[in-house]
């Protein structure tokens, strides 16, 4: 039998793909930027537009598939998004995924059962690593209306792939974070970056990545990208706790404006196609499908 999806599945999903294009613009955008530092600094600092075409990584191809399960089930069905995960890599092994992920999804593909590849992963803790949060965007559109479900539903996507609780943090935290711009983008004020902030730290689990919000819920309004980088990191050591801080800093303090996010979050650095898609995703549901410049998505290849 079928699933019985909402009786608003179709404009949940909609608002899910808003968030996709966000994720993936931001992604691929980012992506174009891994050059010599003294390179992307140059660029970043003259704001030269990236030759296209851009190219998406693991980002957006998990992102689909979180998608996919969302529009055929609308919940998440972890052994159907662990089968889905595991296919999508199979067929484009060379979209960047980090070590762990591909030995995750090449034991799923070989018919490993997908908790116990989760699960064994450093040593047994499972990983923490940034990948539930950087494909997450689009659940927290999704379900955007239901905080308890949220957190839930973002738990047990990011679980098919990180075992670890601070790796689930981070993907709840940014679906959060995703779930606060939609239903409140039409009200976006100088005080909406504590806000969204807040609400993610209030719902959030305890544990490193929560820690890392709250602290820039304490940066000064006033911080530089260079700061807000020494105190949350940038992603470079691809954990939730490294990564999610800053990429909802720069979400928070531009969430009117998604070309200017986008600035802000590559000139960090970092792990800059997964801040810039964390951001993306985030930012375009508070600004609108407006925001993305129509340039910018056709300079990203078509998704598929």
């Amino acid at each position: 039998m079928p699933p019985q999806l909402a009786h608003d599945h179709s404009e949940r999903i909609t608002r899910a793909r808003l968030a996709l294009d966000g994720l993936s613009v931001g992604d691929a955008f980012g992506n174009r930027f891994f050059t010599s530092p003294a390179n992307v600094e140059s660029l970043v600092a003259s704001r030269a537009i990236p030759t296209a075409p851009w190219y998406y990584t693991d980002d957006t191809v998990m992102a689909l598939g979180i998608l996919e399960v969302l529009d055929d089930c609308g919940r998440i069905d972890q052994n159907r998004l662990a089968t889905v995960f595991a296919h999508r890599y199979q067929a484009q092994p060379d979209r960047g995924y980090g070590g762990t992920a591909q030995r995750i999804l090449r034991e799923i593909g070989q018919g490993t059962p997908w908790r116990t590849a989760s699960t064994t992963m450093f040593s047994g803790t499972g990983s923490k690593g940034n990948g539930g949060a950087m494909r997450v965007a689009p659940l927290g559109a999704y379900f955007a209306d239901d905080v308890v479900k949220l957190v839930q539903q973002a738990r047990t996507s990011a679980e098919v792939t990180h075992g670890h609780p601070d790796g689930q943090a981070g993907a709840i935290a940014v679906a959060l974070a995703a779930a606060w711009a939609w239903n409140n983008g039409e009200r976006i004020m100088s005080s909406s970056r504590r806000e969204l902030l807040e609400f993610v730290v209030e719902h959030t689990p305890d544990g490193e990545t929560r820690m890392g919000v709250a602290k820039a819920l304490s940066l000064p309004g006033h911080a530089s990208v260079q700061l807000a980088v020494s105190a949350l990191g940038n992603g470079h050591q691809l954990i939730a706790s490294d990564t999610v801080p800053f990429a909802l800093w720069c979400a928070a303090r531009h969430l009117d404006d998604f070309v200017e996010a986008m600035w802000t979050t590559v000139s960090g650095l970092g792990d800059r196609d997964t801040t810039c898609a964390i951001a993306g995703g985030i930012v375009a549901l508070a600004s609108g499908r407006h925001s993305l410049p129509d340039e910018w998505l056709r300079s990203r290849e078509m998704l598929k």
